[in-house]
């Protein structure tokens, strides 16, 4: 049961990594139109700290998959990181404060149905 903690922790990190980094590039605004200013913009970025920490939840959320394919087959293992849209989308929504649609709500359950059936097999 504890390799799942492999599992867990990749979806885990990913989805911090992903609503981190959102967070903090929504707060600095549109991507600038001029080449010089994009370099600025993105230099920006790669030096803030917390798109550091989403970076590292990146690397984190690798060393994990690592760890998982030592365990699993990747045909059960890698469905399941599908969770990760389902979190991503859940916390957006709380967090972010994101639109919530019907499509993207029958998204997320075709999602988790998918899940099921490809890990029965």
């Amino acid at each position: 049961m504890s390799d799942y903690l492999y599992i867990v922790s990749t979806i885990v990190f990913t989805t911090y990594g992903q609503l981190i980094m959102k967070w903090q590039v929504s707060k600095v605004g549109p991507l600038p139109e001029r080449l010089s200013e994009k370099l600025l913009f993105l230099a920006t970025l790669l030096f803030n700290p917390w798109i550091i920490s989403g970076m590292m939840g990146a690397f984190l959320a690798m060393l994990s998959w690592f760890a998982a394919m030592t365990k699993f087959q990747l045909s059960f293992a890698y469905p399941i990181l599908s969770l990760a849209f389902v979190l991503v989308l859940v916390f957006s929504i709380i967090l972010l404060h994101e639109p919530v649609s019907l499509p993207k709500f029958l998204g997320v359950a075709l999602i988790i149905c998918g899940i099921f059936v490809a890990t029965r097999g």
